[in-house]
C-alpha cells in the first residue's frame, strides 16, 4: 500500500530545497575553477579549503585576513534585478583592505544567505564573486549557501566575504612615513559600496526610482549608474609595493579620506590634501546638492572620488610605474611634520573639495 506522507514532513516542504543548493554548486563550479592559482589545493565541496603557502612562493609569510560585506547596496541589486556585479563589490571590499597591509590576496570564501534559494540569481552573484577573485589573483576556494525560510523577505539575500592573504614578514605595510612624502590618489568608479543608506534616502527625497534616468550619468538609469562595482586596486598597489616604491596605502571606504588615511600614518605627521586636485565623479555633487548634504558629511560618508590613497617618497618613479600600468592617478597631497612628535596622525585640507 502506498501511503502519502503528511504535509510538512520533508525539508523541502518546510522551505529548504537541498537540490537547489546542489544545483548552485554545480552551476558555479566552472567559474570557481577559473580562479585557481599556485597554492590552491583541492576544489569545492570539501569540509574545509586547503592552501599551500610554500607552493605560492612565500619564505617567511605572515597571514592577513579580512571580512566585509556590501551593505545596503544589496537592496539596489535586489530591487533592480542586477545581481551580476555585486559579487565584485564583495571581493573588492575585502582584497582592497588586504593589499594596503602589503599582503597578496591568496583565497576567498563567501557566505550567501536567503529565505528561498533562486539558483539563477545566486549563480549570478557568485559568478561576480569569481570574476572579482580572478581579477585579484586570488582563488575562490569555498563558501556557504544558507537557505533560511522566514529570515528574509521574498527575493532578498545577504552576502559576506572572507579573504586571506600573505605578506613576507619584512615587507608589511605601512613603512616609515614622514615629512616630505607625497600622497597619490587612485580614482574611484563612483560610490563603491559605502553610504548607500544615505544614497537611498537622497533618491527617495528626489522622488526618483531606480529606472529613472540618472541625473549625473546621461544614457544610464539611476540604478545602473549606482551599481557600478567597486574598483579593485590589487594590481597597482602590489606593483608599487614589489618595486619598493610604496610606504603606505589607505582604502577609502566608510569614514572617507578623513577617517581612513590617518589610520596608516604614524604619530607626529599630518596629511595635507588639496581637495581641488582631483576631478570628483558627478554622482557626489549630485548627492550633495539633491540631499543638501553638508561637505563635512560627504567627506565622512563617501570616498568622494578617491578610492585608494598611496604614500610614496619617490613620486617620479611611482608615477612612471603607474603610468606604465595604465593606471590613472593624481597627486593629491603631502605629508608634513606635526607641531609635536607625539601628536596623533591627522588630516587637513589646504583647499576644500568643491561639491
Amino acid at each position: 500500500m502506498n501511503v502519502e506522507p503528511p504535509a510538512g514532513t520533508s525539508y523541502r516542504q518546510a522551505g529548504v530545497d537541498i537540490a537547489a543548493g546542489d544545483a548552485l554548486v554545480e552551476a558555479i563550479g566552472p567559474a570557481a575553477r577559473r580562479t585557481a592559482r599556485p597554492g590552491t589545493m583541492g576544489g569545492l565541496g570539501g569540509f574545509g579549503a586547503l592552501f599551500d603557502l610554500k607552493a605560492a612562493g612565500f619564505r617567511d609569510p605572515v597571514l592577513v585576513s579580512c571580512t566585509d560585506g556590501v551593505g545596503t547596496k544589496l537592496l539596489l541589486a535586489i530591487e533592480t534585478g542586477r545581481h551580476d556585479t555585486v559579487g565584485i563589490d564583495l571581493v573588492a571590499m575585502c582584497v582592497n583592505d588586504l593589499v594596503v597591509q602589503g599582503a597578496e590576496p591568496l583565497f576567498f570564501l563567501d557566505y550567501f544567505a536567503t529565505g528561498k534559494l533562486t539558483v539563477a540569481d545566486a549563480a549570478k552573484v557568485v559568478g561576480g564573486i569569481a570574476e572579482g577573485c580572478r581579477l585579484s589573483g586570488c582563488a575562490l576556494v569555498g563558501g556557504e549557501t544558507a537557505e533560511m525560510p522566514g529570515m528574509y523577505a521574498a527575493g532578498h539575500y545577504d552576502l559576506a566575504g572572507f579573504a586571506v592573504g600573505a605578506a613576507e614578514r619584512d615587507a608589511l605595510l605601512p613603512g616609515r612615513i614622514g615629512h616630505g612624502d607625497v600622497i597619490l590618489g587612485l580614482p574611484s568608479s563612483g560610490v563603491h559600496s559605502n553610504g548607500f543608506s544615505l544614497v537611498r534616502a537622497v533618491a527617495a527625497r528626489a522622488g526618483l526610482g531606480w529606472d529613472a534616468p540618472a541625473p549625473f550619468a546621461p544614457g544610464s538609469s539611476l540604478g545602473e549608474a549606482l551599481m557600478a562595482p567597486t574598483r579593485l586596486y590589487v594590481s597597482p598597489v602590489l606593483a608599487l609595493h614589489r618595486a619598493g616604491l610604496l610606504k603606505g596605502a589607505a582604502h577609502i571606504t566608510g569614514g572617507g579620506l578623513p577617517g581612513n588615511l590617518p589610520r596608516v600614518l604614524p604619530a607626529g605627521v599630518t596629511a595635507v590634501l588639496d581637495g581641488s586636485a582631483w576631478t570628483m565623479p558627478p554622482v557626489f555633487p549630485w548627492l550633495a546638492r539633491t540631499g543638501e548634504v553638508a561637505p563635512d558629511e560627504m567627506l565622512r560618508v563617501f570616498n568622494c572620488g578617491i578610492g585608494m590613497a598611496l604614500v610614496v617618497s619617490n613620486v617620479v618613479n611611482a608615477s612612471a610605474l603607474l603610468a606604465e600600468l595604465g593606471e590613472a592617478f593624481t597627486l593629491i597631497g603631502r605629508i608634513e611634520a606635526a607641531p609635536s612628535p607625539d601628536a596623533p596622525a591627522a588630516l587637513r585640507f589646504s583647499h576644500d573639495p568643491a561639491f
